[in-house]
């Protein structure tokens, strides 16, 4: 299924895909220091432009894919879950990934229901609430605490539906992820983990992920928590663009 997308500016062909509860147009603060590339920014299924949420992972990756063109694809948080599988099942077309705040799955079977269910009743309290006071809610998680009104960009965020939103809970949410750990040591692409110091629970899954993947990266960003790229676009705009024209062999 091809997804509500906008590409702009010229040069490598680098496809984007947001996390929860944002669109693509939560990518605008990195763009402006991220040139030259061609980007494809990405609503992520049951966000933006693209309504229908109930997709499951497997789907959503393959989706990412249809949409973008063969090149790099960039993933936030969720959006990083998501593109992982898109780098996994389409090698081919994914010829590079950054994966930022993202994690491979829960490995622990009973977590990993627990998980699920705790994001199905999340997406109950979703339809019951309203995009906008459960926007308010999800951004009084401490992982976000380093953000301001303005980087939070509450504009973009309430584009979304509640349903939409609760459909992408209910579809690919965490606890609906297959434990990709074991997959990672396949993974053939180039890859870059980023991840904030402030998120020390990502930090360490990204570690996790860098040791297990074949000639990846892992940069930090001094400072920042588990959204780098809106509270530190211009640091995390040249992690990327430094490992990008990095020569490989």
């Amino acid at each position: 299924m091809i997804l509500a997308h906008e590409t702009v500016g010229t040069g490598l062909p680098v496809a984007f895909v947001h996390g929860f509860t944002q669109t693509r147009g939560s990518w605008n603060p990195l763009l402006a220091f991220l040139d030259p590339v061609e980007a494809t920014l990405i609503d992520a299924p049951g966000h933006g432009g693209s309504t229908d949420g109930a997709r499951s992972l497997p789907q959503c990756g393959d989706d990412i894919a249809e949409t973008m063109s063969k090149g790099i694809l960039v993933g936030y948080s969720m959006g990083a879950r998501m593109a992982l599988h898109s780098a996994l099942a389409h090698p081919g077309k994914v010829t590079g990934l950054v994966l930022i705040s993202g994690t491979a799955g829960i490995e622990d079977a009973r977590e990993r229901k627990s998980r699920r269910e705790a994001d199905d009743a999340l997406a109950d309290r979703i339809e019951e609430i309203g995009t906008a006071v459960f926007i308010d809610e999800w951004l009084a998680n401490p992982m976000f605490s380093g953000l301001t009104p303005e980087m939070a960009m509450l504009d973009e965020r309430l584009r979304n539906s509640p349903r939409g939103l609760a459909d992408s809970l209910r579809h690919a949410g965490t606890g609906t992820q297959v434990n990709l750990w074991p997959r990672l040591r396949g993974l053939s692409v180039p890859t870059l983990v980023i991840t904030g110091t402030r998120d020390a629970k990502f930090t360490e899954i990204g570690g996790r992920m860098h040791r297990a993947v074949a000639g990846s990266m892992h940069a930090h960003v001094e400072g920042a928590g588990h959204t780098v790229h809106l509270e530190a676009p211009a640091v995390t705009a040249r992690m990327i663009l430094d490992w990008l024209l990095t020569p490989r062999r």
